[in-house]
Formats: C-alpha cells, sequence, structure tokens
C-alpha cells in the first residue's frame, strides 16, 4: 500500500491540481470509469493514468491511479480492489441551466445499467451517486413564500428525473403536478 501512495503523492504533485479532490475508489474499473466519465461531459478530459508496476498489487501494467478532469474540477479513480462500494451518502450534484441538459446527462449517466432513483437522483453504472438539479430549482426553493415553495417541493418529489416545466407550473401555481 505504501508504493500505491507513494505514486498516487507523485502524482498528485506533478498536476496542479485544487485544494480538495474527489478521490473515487473502484475495483478495477478506474480507467473505465475516466473514460465514461469524460465521454458523458461536454468540458471534460483525461489529466493521466498510472499503471501497476512490477511491485504490483495490481496486475503489472493496469491502471492504478486515473486522474481526470469535469468541469474544471479535477478527480482521480483508484483501482483499489473490491473492498470498498459507493453509496447514496456520497454523491455529485450537477446544475443544469436547461431540460435539453438534464434529459442528454441522465440518459448517458444511467446508460450501462444505471439507475433511476428519486427526486433527480441516478446511480450510475459503477454505483455512484449522481443528482441532477436544475439551476431554477435551487431559485425556487430560496423564495420565500412558503407554499410555493410547498408545491416545488411536492412536484419534485413525484419525479424521478427532474422536470423543469412541470416544477415551474408548480412554482406559478397553474397546474397540479401528477
Amino acid at each position: 500500500m505504501f508504493v500505491v501512495l507513494k505514486q498516487t503523492i507523485m502524482i498528485i504533485e506533478q498536476q496542479n491540481m485544487q485544494k480538495i479532490t474527489p478521490f473515487l475508489w473502484f475495483d478495477n474499473q478506474a480507467e473505465e470509469a475516466a473514460n465514461f466519465y469524460t465521454s458523458v461531459f461536454k468540458n471534460a478530459q483525461i489529466r493521466g493514468m498510472s499503471r501497476y508496476g512490477d511491485e504490483g498489487p495490481g496486475p503489472k501494467g493496469t491502471v492504478m491511479v486515473a486522474t481526470f478532469q469535469i468541469e474544471g474540477m479535477e478527480f482521480m479513480a483508484l483501482n483499489g480492489g473490491p473492498q470498498f462500494k459507493f453509496t447514496p451518502a456520497v454523491s455529485f450534484v450537477v446544475s443544469c441551466d436547461t431540460q435539453e441538459e438534464i434529459d442528454e446527462l441522465w440518459e448517458k449517466l444511467t446508460s450501462g445499467g444505471g439507475q433511476e432513483v428519486d427526486c433527480g437522483w441516478l446511480t450510475d453504472k459503477f454505483g455512484l451517486s449522481w443528482q441532477i438539479v436544475p439551476a431554477a430549482f435551487g431559485r425556487m426553493m430560496q423564495d420565500k413564500d412558503v407554499v410555493k415553495k410547498g408545491r416545488v417541493m411536492q412536484a419534485m418529489m413525484q419525479m424521478k428525473k427532474m422536470d423543469i416545466a412541470k416544477l415551474e407550473q408548480a412554482y406559478s401555481g397553474e397546474a397540479a403536478v401528477v
């Protein structure tokens, strides 16, 4: 494990990284996950791959740590083995400006075995939880009018993928949302 830690520190030092970086532990899918996430988001790129050598602990030549960037945020993915799994206790929130953006991200992140959850949440094929949320939802929920906020919350609670038009209807009181 010392070798893994030493190589990870070297990767961090080589890149001009933000102060806090999400570090994702995978069994053996770090490279696949980095490629998947950078294909989902338009402003994303692979930043580097560190591979296991003769000393292991992973098979020689396989990715130990993949570094990638999504929308300006650095991520690291480790092939660390099956000891740890993702849970919904940690998720990534993606603020979307349009319904088209919500629809596109939802479709891509649930592809290949991802699962729709409730209230704008989904779990991707690796088990990582995401919240795909319209930016408008945050503005609506900051309104001082508790009746408006209540209608929006009630509408959101009935959704899997969030629908901006239905949230706006609930906010304005135009129609009952089913």
